[in-house]
């Protein structure tokens, strides 16, 4: 591993961004290991300030809209485009010139997700990014903060030369993995690691406590992880252990990926605010609802913040000259708080509750994947059905972990510990939540941590990967008309295997085509984690077993014709990254290595 004077924790999150670091020298001397990085943004137009957080927006300017240096920072100047508070505001403004949700974008297999699509549906005179290049653009301003903060004086302290723990969801696939991954190696970042965010969480949780940690858990207790944030939902279960007389932590299960938080919330809040205005004679277009949806946001954060208020305003531009000073506004009360997201994404529900699966469309507009059911409680009651030991039908976790944006608001998180608490109250003591640290700033801070812990300071989670990865494998059959040969998976990364290591995969010879273009597809599961490497699944339940986006390539073989079949055997690698590497092996040592591309069909 890349040695650091700093380890460095990034959160790249939905909405916000945030980074934490430790001195590792000062942690050899017993100080405060883990700090925030306050990140110097403009705020306003003309106006530089440090924030705690870097909100997750680029804006993409329209010229002579903004004066002069008013998008200007210590480290660059005359830019069309600006990240963070000031493109956050200015896209309540000028919804149509906002990147947001990049995150989002990045884990769409749906879409090419390096062709420029955003702002998605913006105007054709919009310029537009692709979502991986909206997220380099984000650590970029990292990079640049960093090198005018800690690593300002000394170049071995600039943050190209730091080892850097990056932040993804536990349900992130390994082609999302892989993109960000990208994303950082364009913003200069070479000494790159992946940390999934709700582990993260936890580590922040332990840095919190340290030794005493064990005084609050003890064998057989199952720790569920709870992150909303502001695009996505992610569960995660961690377990107290006995190994060899210490308590030691294991991840034993992720939740599939759920693109439902903050931000459906906002919209569902705009369309109470747009009802409001059409009640009074006022209809809005898509324009205005856009620019309402991050209206809605600042305002629920507001009443949140302020248990003393009642309601807030929120203000959107007219499009009519019958609009009195330009703008229409109404209020978003504490009571539509309540009804909307309480009731609407958080209802108390039966522990075998399921999320709907909604009637789809023979066709649909192009857009992000959101879920079906708005309901998160219901998710929830799926991820702890499905993830259950054995001669079991549902998991009861012991305590409770929150984490994400979302969690901030108490009455939504005490909504989620009344459910939780209604689930498991026959297993006598009741469900125990655990304080942990700040939810904006606790992944990057437990990703910091984690790097400590990687050189032996610390606690650390075993889990590995959180999903079984496979490779279709064509089955030898007899053509019949209008039937395609089925697929069978074949598994070459089982659940919880540790990154850095590898192994081979075991079975018989497989036949890889060389000298001309095919596919190799790549399926994932959180479900199957009693697969070995080598296990061949025939038939898989829908939802079982997921495709991913396929590799498509060539295998180059001077010694054969084209189209011709070589006998392979095969051997797999998890990096320390987290990605996956995957490598063929002739019979006279011959050998190709599977890159998994991160260009996808768009398919």
């Amino acid at each position: 591993m890349h040695a650091s004077r700093y380890v460095v924790g990034i959160d790249l999150g939905t909405t916000n961004t945030v980074v934490s670091y430790a001195d590792t020298q000062a942690a050899l001397e017993g100080e405060a290991a883990v700090r925030d990085l306050p990140i110097p943004q403009t705020v306003a137009p003309g106006l530089v300030e440090a924030r705690a957080t870097l909100p997750s927006f680029l804006y993409l300017a329209a010229g002579p809209e903004l004066s002069a240096g008013a998008m200007d920072l210590p480290w660059a100047s005359d830019r069309s485009f600006t990240v963070g508070h000031l493109a956050r505001d200015q896209g309540s403004k000028v919804p149509a010139r906002v990147v947001s949700s990049a995150k989002s974008w990045l884990c769409h297999a749906g879409v090419d997700r390096t062709a420029p699509l955003l702002p998605f549906q913006a105007p054709e005179e919009v310029p537009k990014i692709s979502p991986l290049d909206a997220s380099t653009r984000y650590l970029e301003h990292l990079r640049d903060a960093w090198n005018h903060g800690p690593g300002a004086e000394d170049p071995s302290a600039r943050l190209e030369e730091q080892q850097v723990y990056l932040t993804v969801p536990a349900s992130f696939d390994a082609v999302a993995r892989e993109l960000t991954v990208q994303a950082a190696r364009q913003a200069g970042l070479a000494h790159v690691t992946l940390l999934e965010e709700p582990q993260a969480a936890f580590y922040a949780w332990l840095a919190h406590l340290g030794e005493a940690w064990r005084q609050e858990l003890g064998v057989g207790d199952r720790v569920l992880v709870c992150d909303v944030g502001g695009g996505t939902t992610d569960f995660t279960l961690i377990s107290v252990v006995d190994r060899d007389g210490e308590l030691s932590l294991e991840r034993v299960a992720v939740g599939d990926h759920i693109l439902l938080g903050g931000d459906n919330m906002d919209l569902a809040l705009a369309h109470v605010a747009s009802e409001k205005l059409a009640e009074r004679g006022h209809a809005i277009d898509a324009w205005q609802t856009r620019s309402l949806w991050h209206a809605c946001r600042a305002a629920k954060e507001q009443l949140f913040v302020d248990p003393s208020q009642e309601e807030v305003p929120v203000t959107v531009l007219g499009r009519g000259s019958k609009v009195i000073g330009g703008s229409l506004t109404t209020a978003l009360s504490r009571q539509d708080l309540s009804r909307v997201l309480l009731d609407g994404f958080f209802p108390a529900v039966a522990a075998d509750a399921r999320p709907a699966r909604g009637r789809r469309a023979g066709l649909q507009e192009l857009g992000l994947p959101y879920a079906t059911d708005a309901a998160i409680t219901k998710h929830l009651a799926k991820f702890l059905g499905e993830h259950h030991g054995a001669g079991e039908g549902f998991t009861r976790p012991t305590a409770v972990l929150y984490n994400g944006g979302v969690m901030k608001a108490p009455t939504l998180k005490g909504r989620i510990t009344e459910v939780l608490q209604s689930w498991v109250a026959d297993q006598g003591a009741p469900l125990k939540e655990l304080q942990g640290a700040h939810p904006d700033l606790a992944v990057s801070h437990g990703a910091a941590y984690y790097g400590l812990v990687r050189q032996g300071k610390g606690i650390r989670i075993r889990g590995g990967v959180g999903r079984s990865y496979y490779i279709g494998l064509e089955s030898s059959m007899p053509a019949v008309p209008g039937l395609p040969a089925p697929i069978k998976a074949l598994c070459v990364v089982p659940f919880g295997m540790e990154e850095g290591t590898d192994a081979d995969v075991a079975g018989q010879e497989l036949g890889m085509v060389v000298g001309e273009a095919v596919e190799f597809r790549f399926l994932s599961s959180t479900h199957r984690k009693d697969d070995g490497i080598g296990t061949v699944v025939e038939r898989w339940s829908e939802g079982e077993i997921e495709e991913l986006v396929p590799v498509q390539t060539a295998m180059a073989d001077e010694t054969a014709s084209s189209g011709a079949m070589v006998p392979v055997r095969l051997h797999s690698r998890v990096t320390e990254v987290g990605t996956l590497d995957l490598e063929l092996r002739a019979r006279d040592g011959r050998s190709w290595k599977l890159e998994y591309y991160v260009r996808d069909t768009g398919r």
